[in-house]
């Protein structure tokens, strides 16, 4: 006995596809919105771990806060926390993407990520010297007598840069979002430059 097959209207391909779109747009605003939460932990554990860092010895005292490369970790670290706690609630929230959005993310994402970048860096380089020290400047080599001041301020670093890994995902995704729904910005010499939004 054959069956009778059923036609499918176009209106119901169009349903399920826009159904399959909107779960997967679900799934990937979850995805981004975890990612940017993972920070806010790492820089707090970064954060927390240098603020606790001073050592009193026989040699004298030392505290994060004697050396302004560590301050500005401390600070570059606060800042992210809170810039990747506000655009996770930001992702989370189910709006459609609009060009301003899709820039500012862009944009702040790229500037956090050097921002933080910059902290790490020059932190390993304040490390380095406290670890080896420099004859030619006469900098003695601090970490022989204050280990645990130094071990401390090595694990906030290390975090730090698994920070800068993930800044630099974010920012991959950010531009990939931008750049495949919007074109970039077209020159017109006589109406100056405009950004216009892609087609399909």
């Amino acid at each position: 006995m054959l069956e009778e097959k059923t036609a499918t209207s176009p209106m119901e391909i169009m349903g399920t596809r826009d159904d399959e779109e909107g779960s997967d747009s679900s799934a990937m605003r979850t995805a981004e919105t975890l990612m940017r939460l993972v920070p806010v932990a790492l820089c707090i554990s970064a954060l927390v771990l240098m603020l606790k860092d001073s050592q009193t010895n026989d040699f004298g005292s030392i505290s994060y806060s004697d050396l302004g490369t560590f301050r500005y970790l401390v600070h570059a670290n606060g800042i992210c926390a809170g810039y990747s706690l506000l655009s996770a609630i930001i992702v989370a929230m189910p709006r459609p993407s609009t060009m301003f959005r899709a820039w500012t993310f862009f944009f702040l994402d790229q500037v956090l990520t050097y921002t933080i970048l910059a902290a790490g860096a020059v932190s390993v380089e304040v490390l380095f010297l406290a670890y080896k020290g420099d004859t030619a400047i006469t900098w003695s080599a601090a970490c022989g007598s204050f280990g645990g001041f130094c071990h401390k301020a090595t694990a906030s670093v290390v975090i730090t840069f698994v920070v800068v890994a993930c800044y630099a995902m974010l920012s991959l995704i950010s531009s990939y979002k931008l750049f495949s729904k919007f074109d970039a910005p077209v020159a017109n010499p006589s109406r100056g430059i405009n950004i216009t939004a892609s087609q399909g």
